[in-house]
Order: structure tokens, then C-alpha cells, then sequence
């Protein structure tokens, strides 16, 4: 479970450390995607994996449930954190959140905001 708020910088490159207390959670992987409210939303890959079956499972004569897939599974970003416990946040993820070098990590419960 994730829980805290930790306030972090990005660095030029766009990497940012991962909180020590998030590491552990996300060793086996992790997925990097388009979030809510302009966020971004770092997820476990085992609970990726149920949450982009969920969305291929919304109905395609839906616009607005195609609109939320597509947000989220077009924008999905394979992370891997570095022996230094960071993670480059690519260019796109980064305009889309309008992060420069100010970042706030949530723990939201199954992923981190």
C-alpha cells in the first residue's frame, strides 16, 4: 500500500528518485501513465496489468469510455528505477503534468499520484 506525500525535485534529464518507502513496492516493475487532473499515476506492474484489463474491457461504442482508455493506455510508460532509486519521467508525461522542477509524490492506496 502506498501512503505519504513527498515533496521531490527532477533533475535536468527529467528523473526524479522514487521515495525510498515506495522502492520496495515496485522492484518487480512498474507502469508510468497518464493520470486524473493532469497528474500522472505510477502503478505496480501486477496491479497495471488488472487496471489496463479493466479498460480494455470498457465498451468501444462508448466515446467517453474509449476517451478514458486511450488516455490512460495510449500515454503508459514501462518504468525502470536506477540503482539510485530514480526514474525518468519521459517529455510527453512530462508536458501532459506540466512538471518542471518541483514534484509532488502522493501515495494514493494501489499507485502513486
Amino acid at each position: 500500500m502506498f501512503i505519504g506525500e513527498y515533496k521531490i525535485s527532477m533533475d535536468v534529464k527529467g528523473r526524479i528518485a522514487v521515495p525510498v518507502k515506495f522502492r520496495n513496492n515496485l522492484a518487480a516493475g512498474a507502469v508510468l501513465t497518464r493520470g486524473l487532473d493532469n497528474s500522472l499515476f505510477l502503478y505496480p506492474k501486477a496491479e497495471w496489468e488488472a487496471i489496463a484489463g479493466k479498460l480494455a474491457a470498457l465498451p468501444l461504442a462508448q466515446a467517453n469510455s474509449r476517451a478514458f482508455a486511450r488516455l490512460m493506455l495510449a500515454g503508459a510508460w514501462d518504468v525502470e528505477i536506477d540503482k539510485q532509486g530514480r526514474m525518468i519521467v519521459p517529455d510527453y508525461l512530462r508536458q501532459f503534468s506540466n512538471l518542471t522542477k518541483k514534484v509532488v509524490a502522493a501515495g494514493l492506496y494501489n499507485r502513486i499520484e
